[in-house]
This record gives C-alpha cells, sequence and structure tokens, in this order.
C-alpha cells in the first residue's frame, strides 16, 4: 500500500483543520493514506460535542472550535501533533480499534524512551501514573479518518491550567521532558513514525512510503459524505 508522510513543521491549526477537511471530502478508494506530523502556534481546540463550562480563563490565547471528538484541549510549540487520514474501511477495523492502535504506538514509544505508560478506562488517551501526556480526538467521515494525536514533550503545560483539560477538572498534565527525555518534536515524530506505521497496518503490510514537506488537500475523487466522531 502506499502512505505519504508529511513533515509539515509550525503550522496554524485553522489552516491546517481546513486542509483536513478538504482532504477527506475528496478523498476515494483509491487515495493513499497520509500521515501529518507538526506542531501548532498556541491554541485551544473545542471538540465538536464539548461544553463550555471547561473552558476557563483562555485569556490571549484563541479557542477555535473543532469537528473532532471530545472536549477542549491545549496545542502549541513543543507539542507533537500527528494527524491520521486513514481509510480504516479499508484496513478492516472500526472507531475504538483504530483508537487502541494509536494508544498502543504511543505506549510502545514511551517504553522504547523507558517510560511505563498506560490507558486510564473511560479516558482515552495515554497517561503515566495518572498524568496525562498524549491525547486522542478523531473524526470519522466515509469510512475515513482525521485529525489524530498529541504527544507532550517539552511545551510549557501553563495553558492546560486555564481549561479543564479534556473536560476532566484538575487532570494533571505531563510532558516528555518532566521524565529526563530532551528531545524535540522532530525527533519524537521520526520515533514515533515507525511504530505508528506498524501498529495501524501491521508488520507485514508492505508499505510504500513517501516523505513530502507539503500538505496534500486533492487527492482524485470530488465525492462528499457523512461523519461521526470519536472522543478523546
Amino acid at each position: 500500500m502506499n502512505l505519504v508522510v508529511r513533515k509539515l513543521g509550525l503550522v496554524p491549526y485553522s489552516r491546517t483543520l481546513e486542509q483536513m477537511r478538504h482532504f477527506a471530502s475528496v478523498r476515494d478508494d483509491s487515495s493513499a493514506d497520509e500521515i501529518w506530523c507538526l506542531e501548532h502556534p498556541p491554541v485551544f481546540t473545542q471538540g465538536q460535542a464539548g461544553q463550555a463550562s471547561h473552558v476557563l480563563n483562555i485569556r490571549d490565547i484563541p479557542l477555535v472550535h473543532s469537528d473532532r471528538g471530545g472536549q477542549v484541549t491545549y496545542h502549541g510549540p513543543g507539542q507533537l501533533v500527528v494527524y491520521i487520514l486513514m481509510d480504516i474501511r479499508r484496513a478492516g477495523i472500526g472507531p475504538r480499534e483504530l483508537v487502541k492502535r494509536i494508544e498502543d504506538a504511543i505506549i510502545a514509544l514511551l517504553a522504547q524512551l523507558g517510560i511505563g505508560a498506560q490507558r486510564l478506562p473511560g479516558a482515552p488517551g495515554v497517561y503515566i501514573d495518572r498524568a496525562k501526556i498524549a491525547a486522542l480526538g478523531l473524526r470519522i467521515r466515509r469510512g475515513t479518518s482525521y485529525h489524530g494525536l498529541s504527544l507532550n514533550v517539552n511545551l510549557d503545560l501553563e495553558p492546560f491550567s486555564r481549561i479543564n483539560p479534556c473536560g476532566y477538572k484538575g487532570l494533571e498534565v505531563t510532558r516528555l521532558k518532566d521524565f529526563g527525555i530532551n528531545i524535540d518534536c522532530a525527533t519524537a515524530a521520526a520515533h514515533l513514525v515507525p511504530i505508528l506505521m506498524s501498529s495501524l497496518y501491521g508488520d507485514t503490510t508492505p508499505i510504500d512510503v513517501e516523505y513530502s514537506l507539503d500538505a496534500s488537500t486533492k487527492p482524485d475523487s470530488n465525492r462528499a459524505g457523512h461523519g461521526h466522531t470519536t472522543q478523546p
């Protein structure tokens, strides 16, 4: 199968959201899946069913309403964001299995770095001693996914105190830097992407990977459809 991995650097959230939506609306059954690795300037994003009560005092950081699942979260420089534009129907999996495979990849990465991490029942994401280090938020449209995961690498955690992260009051948030892992997001992505590919597609799937520095938004089809979200 063909897979495009894009390294996009620091890019605005709203523009990237529109690119993902466009990609999802025009892809067809023959379109290659894509994985986008990037960082965002400081921004709070509110999930499709997000409650305003979880937004406390965002002050100078913008809030953008998104179409992913879940509640409010924060993105900023030093947080690796990986958007997974995948045909899950072609892969023969559903939304819950997709979430599990993404979480498995993050947990495996952290294990490679010497950090024990786990899931918490009913709270998608990855945790270290109940502190959240990675969040998930997805949208499924016509059997394909977009949005994805965020992994806290070395970002400033203070903005999380201005919200109830992912809708949980008092939820502690952590990052790789707090465990003595001093790497940047590009290095984290270089380690995570091969693990993520293996988790999503299996070790026996031959994958022809193309790497790019640009976001593609023009697969061949112009068909549109309806979707639903999964909660982070």
